[in-house]
């Protein structure tokens, strides 16, 4: 059974975020979390019958937040705002998007710094538990304040409006979804417009979200570049530790660790160490794969410690003190999640570079030290895989113009009062891209080095490398004629995605 991930007890873990978005888990809201919730909610309810206006509870909003609102137009207020602002375009984003920006917004909601009512924060885990998944456009955030259309969407299905996907995945009225779910449709009151869509949290799960999938990916990556460097008769040498150690940086010598002990007992690496041995120094895509790979592993060391700064962190705005003041601030600014998920795909671009050119090299026979030309099984009748690595370069090159930062962008809205926004949701979007398209490189680069080893026969790969190119085997032949390439490069997607590979050598490949 799924686990429960229990909001207002303590920090948020990355991976109860991923056990939600993906994974199923259901929510449940603490007693203390429940108890701060209504002592905030009588602070707001105090001031919306206070005869002097406070923003967020008794006036309109953003460029309009001087106008005092009447007590009886105040339900009006919200229900306006969560309409107007849910005003996305283009296709639906992912559910598991969704499922973390519904989470991220709970979580925020029971720090008890936002003033809505227990009952509001309790059907919005109703809605999660229940697996509604409202629909979410790809189009309608600028970053700040938050995440504002793709927020408001959430919001305006638990007021029982709008579009949802009900928890067998079909597109229906939320007011259908909801009433199936046995949830009230909530009646938002004073304040909890705002608090429902101030918020960092679709940016902010995307970054957790990518993050969990470059650990695999960077994971991936030592072990496809191995295959290549031992099919391509290149050393181990480089990798020594106390090479690695001249230059202490921690993810190059992680990478360069493992990539010495995945040629580990390499019959092929074995067969070329002797003084007959010509060769100088490898390739700078062979040799220097841990400093690229390593430097890529610290960047995401950064992502994830700034990712858990935001998961203890309540954005909203106005917010409520514990001493009763409602404070407007700019927390809700995206640039510190916007930052790092711009900074992540520059070296998703990088890792993917360096593999496409050790999957070029493998299929030069001018620099593959016999290899047949493009691992063809009959060079000139067959054409191997010399499309595959098309395919490879044409997704780097969409790779590297992803990497163009979104965060030093910034368009005016509201009426000047929202003047510079960090445009972090765009920069969250481009790196899921990105993140799909290093799992395609290294599908290829994976195909391309199992097919190489095979070539080098008699020889054996390393126990390793060996492994992954026999689970590959069971789901992609080795060398032959000319096949249909397109299946298996997406046999090989799925094997990487899916984390296949790494299985495949938990027992055999040191991965602490």
């Amino acid at each position: 059974m799924p686990e429960t991930v229990l909001l207002g007890h303590g920090p948020l873990a990355r991976a109860q975020v991923v056990a939600v978005a993906r994974g199923g888990a259901t929510v449940a809201i603490s007693e203390t979390a429940e108890k701060n919730l209504g002592a905030t909610r009588q602070h707001i309810e105090a001031l919306a019958e206070a005869t002097e206006p406070t923003y967020g509870v008794s006036t309109g909003f953003g460029a309009l937040a001087t106008r005092h609102i009447p007590t009886e137009s105040r339900t009006a207020l919200q229900r306006s705002l969560i309409r107007s602002h849910a005003a996305g375009a283009g296709p639906a984003v992912e559910p598991e998007v969704v499922r973390a920006l519904m989470l991220l917004r709970l979580r925020t909601l029971t720090t008890g710094y936002t003033g809505v009512r227990p009952g509001t924060a309790a059907a919005l885990a109703a809605m999660i538990n229940a697996g509604i998944v409202p629909v979410v456009h790809e189009y309608g955030s600028l970053g700040c304040s938050g995440d504002l259309a793709p927020l408001a969407a959430v919001a305006l299905a638990l007021m029982g409006e709008g579009e949802v996907f009900d928890g067998t995945g079909q597109r229906v009225p939320a007011a259908a979804a909801l009433q199936a779910a046995g949830i009230e449709p909530v009646v938002l009151a004073e304040k909890e417009g705002l608090a429902l869509t101030n918020g960092t949290d679709g940016m902010l799960g995307m970054l957790v979200l990518a993050a969990t999938d470059l650990n695999r990916l960077l994971d991936t990556a030592d072990i496809t570049a191995a295959m290549s460097v031992e099919a391509l008769l290149g050393t181990d040498r480089a990798f020594a530790a106390d090479l690695q150690a001249l230059r202490p940086h921690p993810g190059q010598a992680l990478s360069a660790s493992r990539l010495f002990a995945a040629l580990a007992g390499s019959e092929i690496v074995e067969s070329h160490r002797g003084p007959d041995c010509t060769r100088v120094q490898d390739a700078y895509s062979l040799r220097c794969a841990p400093q690229v790979h390593g430097a890529a592993r610290d960047t995401l060391t950064h992502a994830e410690l700034v990712a858990d700064r935001e998961l203890v962190s309540a954005v909203d705005n106005p917010v409520v003190l514990s001493d009763g003041r409602v404070e407007s601030n700019g927390n809700f600014h995206g640039a510190p999640v916007a930052y790092v998920l711009d900074f992540l795909a520059i070296p998703v671009a990088d890792v993917a570079s360096i593999a496409e050119r050790r999957t070029d090299r493998m299929l030069d026979v001018a620099r593959s030290h016999g290899l047949p030309a493009f691992l063809a099984g009959d060079p000139g009748v067959d054409s191997g895989h010399m499309i595959a690595q098309y395919t490879q370069a044409a997704v780097v090159s969409d790779l590297k113009r992803l990497a163009a930062p979104a965060s030093v962008d910034s368009i005016p809205s509201s009426a000047m009062q929202e003047d510079h926004v960090s445009m972090g949701w765009s920069a969250a979007r481009k790196l899921r891209k990105a993140v799909d398209g290093l799992t395609t490189v290294l599908a290829v680069e994976l195909l391309t080095a199992a097919r190489a080893l095979d070539f080098r026969a008699p020889l054996k790969p390393s126990p390793v490398t060996g492994a992954v190119r026999d689970l590959l085997r069971t789901r992609v032949d080795g060398p032959g004629p000319d096949r249909h390439l397109a299946p298996e490069i997406a046999a090989a997607e799925e094997l990487v995605a899916s984390g296949a590979v790494l299985d495949a050598v938990k027992n055999t490949w040191e991965l602490s």
